[in-house]
């Protein structure tokens, strides 16, 4: 595993594991026991994916049984837009996350989208970062005039910002603009949700054969090897020892360049800028 500091001193893994839509809490906590298993050492949830207490315990069990200890782990939750309000109801969603978690600390909070009183939620999670509560924030989904308009008004710069990156949806701009505030860029859906017919993109396969690899395997590794986290899904236990296979090769240039050319310059998959999707969000409450 290769991985990236983050502009608090820590170490981020380049790759780690989602949980987003694995809903039912016994196959979540398997899941993140076979993950943890598997070598992944990063866990991605949410308050907004109902599971947060199905991955504190398989990360309990896979603790219990010696696969892992807390402090190699970096575990990863957000704060969602209900309880982006003010600064104390972002507060209390940390706690609350924490207790679902059944753990001290987490290694990371977000705030899970631009949206609501951005700024007050994030003064409530720089609070719980002060606090120890978590030992980095940072952001999702936060396009770049968002996040530069954030980042000159903060007292804590973010440490990451978690949005849409794959072969079709490149953001080489607002990756510069991250990278230009010392902010590590995280890929959420960077097999592209499986659109695009991204597992048998002749170029993606042609690339992988040279190497041994999948079309899904070329792609992660493309996005690992800018600089970029990942955090590709799978409940099933061999496509995850498949995800992680990706530290034994490197791209070339041109291979690099020839993932990128795909490149739509806009998201299939959602459009922040839609305003039924923001009043869409604003009416997904959790609790």
């Amino acid at each position: 595993m290769e991985y990236i500091t983050l502009n608090t001193g820590a170490k981020m893994p380049l790759e780690g594991f989602g949980v987003f839509q694995i809903p039912d809490a016994a196959q979540c906590e398997q899941v993140v026991y076979n993950a943890i298993k598997t070598g992944y050492r990063l866990l991605d949830t949410a308050a907004a994916y109902m599971n947060e207490e199905a991955l504190g315990k398989g990360v309990a069990r896979a603790i219990a049984d010696g696969l892992t200890t807390r402090e190699e782990l970096f575990i990863t939750t957000k704060v969602w837009v209900q309880d982006q309000k003010n600064e104390e109801t972002a507060y209390e969603a940390v706690r609350t996350s924490l207790a679902k978690l059944n753990m001290e600390y987490v290694d990371l909070v977000l705030l899970h989208q631009p949206m609501g009183d951005y700024f007050a939620a994030y003064r409530g999670i720089t609070r719980a970062y002060k606090e120890g509560l978590t030992k980095a924030i940072g952001v999702a989904n936060f396009y770049p005039a968002i996040l530069t308009n954030l980042c000159e008004n903060v007292e804590v710069i973010p440490a990451v910002n978690q949005v849409e990156m794959h072969p079709f949806f490149v953001q080489a701009a607002a990756i510069d603009n991250m990278k230009s505030y010392g902010i590590a860029p995280q890929a959420w859906g960077p097999l592209a949700e499986g659109k695009h017919g991204i597992f048998t993109d002749p170029v993606l396969v042609e690339i992988g054969k040279k190497y041994g690899k999948s079309a899904a395997q070329v792609v992660l590794k493309w996005n690992a090897q800018r600089g970029v986290s990942i955090i590709p899904k799978s409940v099933h236990e061999e496509r995850m020892k498949q995800n992680i296979d990706i530290w034994d090769f490197e791209l070339t240039e041109d291979e690099m360049a020839a993932v990128a050319a795909k490149d739509l310059g806009h998201s299939e998959i959602v459009n922040h800028d839609d305003p039924m999707f923001v009043k869409a969000l604003h009416g997904m409450n959790i609790h």
